[in-house]
């Protein structure tokens, strides 16, 4: 975390910004679960510099070779179903409890931050949990895990209508789920404070999100261990993990 001194002036400050705030709203990238030991995918250690996005994670991908994809896949499934919630997700669960935190919208597939607690989470990016019929007129889903054993022995195929199953996440080249974009929107616009957590704030129209609260008069708040395209729009912007910065938050919080 950035000097101490600097970051403790900040992070009191956020935590008068939350409290003081009648809706907040929070926006989480990959920096958060990789505090779990999930892989990001434009950080350092990122996933995408061992694979090629266009070879894994579109839809012409898995139409040329959906073995590749789920092969790939099924490994990613069994590592982030292994992890477990960090301390960010847990802060952030509590802060809902304490009725600061409305809503979380997430760019993250994993199912951390319901795991540690929260309840109201928008997935903009899908969800690795769910399992989707390729079909798109097709409505079949189930949970990843009951087939996991069978998609590592033959390519799962939907029970309803034949067609292959797939992952139910978003690929690049596809448009994000309507329902979960608007409530997105709508999150952003009420917001008086939105704080956004790990993201690098580069995928649209994720990145947006947060100048939507910005053009209605409220606040960005940024925790990142690095610099961002919206740290110069940001309010409040520390630099530090989300499990440190957001567990020192929630201890201000607990004592006012």
């Amino acid at each position: 975390m950035e000097m101490y001194v600097e970051a403790s002036k900040k992070i009191k400050k956020i935590a008068s910004e939350v409290e003081n705030s009648f809706y907040t709203t929070v926006l989480t990238g990959a920096g958060i679960s990789a505090e779990s030991g999930i892989p990001t995918f434009r950080g350092r250690d990122g996933l995408w510099n061992k694979y090629r996005p266009e070879e894994l994670a579109t839809p012409q991908a898995f139409e040329k070779d959906p073995k590749l994809v789920w092969g790939w896949y099924t490994w990613r499934m069994k590592l982030v179903f292994s992890k477990e919630p960090n301390p960010g997700h847990k802060a952030l669960a509590e802060m809902e409890k304490m009725d600061l935190v409305k809503s979380i919208i997430t760019q993250n597939v994993d199912d951390l931050h319901e795991r540690a607690g929260s309840r109201n989470v928008i997935h903009l990016h899908g969800e690795l949990k769910e399992v989707i019929c390729s079909n798109r007129s097709c409505d079949y889903k189930v949970e990843a895990k009951t087939i996991l054993d069978e998609i590592e022995k033959r390519l799962p195929t939907c029970p309803e209508c034949g067609s292959l199953l797939r992952p139910g996440v978003v690929w690049f080249g596809e448009s994000l789920p309507t329902e979960e974009l608007s409530k997105a929107f709508q999150e952003a616009e009420k917001s008086k404070v939105i704080l956004v957590i790990g993201t690098s704030a580069v995928v649209q129209p994720a990145a947006s999100i947060p100048l939507i609260t910005k053009r209605k008069g409220g606040k960005i708040i940024e925790i990142n261990p690095d610099t961002t395209s919206l740290t110069g729009f940001a309010d409040v912007s520390v630099r530090g993990g989300a499990g440190e910065v957001l567990t020192a938050i929630l201890e201000i919080l607990k004592r006012d």
